[in-house]
């Protein structure tokens, strides 16, 4: 076991159960989001406004296949990173996926608390937020239902995560 990869929707908790993790493992900790914008030398928010989605989830997959080589990592990725192309199968292929589970509700209300730093989000009304958020997950389950692991983001134990971890 090499990298391991925190997915799931965007506000769930990736990169603060990430740092968690990497810590407790004495590992290393990456960000693919923080990653991204270091690279391109701009926020994603604005990379979303100038260039979309299509041109930002081809570069986000270049981050993806960058962590590859990686050893002793936890990597938290974007929240739709493992639904672009040939991702989740990549992922699973070089290391563990820990899918952090949280109910549209509560997504929606730690959207509600961010979504200026989201790109996606940053400019739908709570009624539409809500549909948003129920569409994509019905897009994107498929994609997170393939991890090794799924937690819920909720009552995340990490102590339960180590032991699934280890069991591997």
């Amino acid at each position: 076991m090499k990298r391991i990869y925190i997915i799931g929707f965007m506000g769930v908790g990736k990169s603060t159960a990430g740092k968690k993790l990497a810590s407790r493992l004495g590992w290393e900790f990456l960000d693919t989001d923080a990653t991204f914008e270091k690279k391109y030398k701009v926020s994603i928010n604005t990379f979303f406004e100038k260039y979309g989605e299509k041109l930002f989830r081809k570069l986000e997959h270049d981050v993806l296949k960058s962590t590859f080589n990686l050893n002793n990592y936890v990597i938290s990725t974007g929240g739709g990173m493992p639904c672009y192309l040939d991702a989740m199968y990549q992922i699973n292929r070089n290391g563990i996926s820990v899918y952090l589970d949280m109910n549209e509700n509560a997504i929606l209300h730690r959207l509600q608390n961010s979504k200026q730093k989201r790109p996606l989000v940053v400019y739908k009304p709570e009624n539409e937020l809500t549909d948003f958020i129920k569409e994509k997950l019905i897009d994107r389950i498929p994609y997170y239902s393939q991890a090794t692991i799924s937690v819920p983001a909720i009552s995340f134990n990490l102590d339960e995560l180590l032991k699934r971890i280890k069991s591997i």
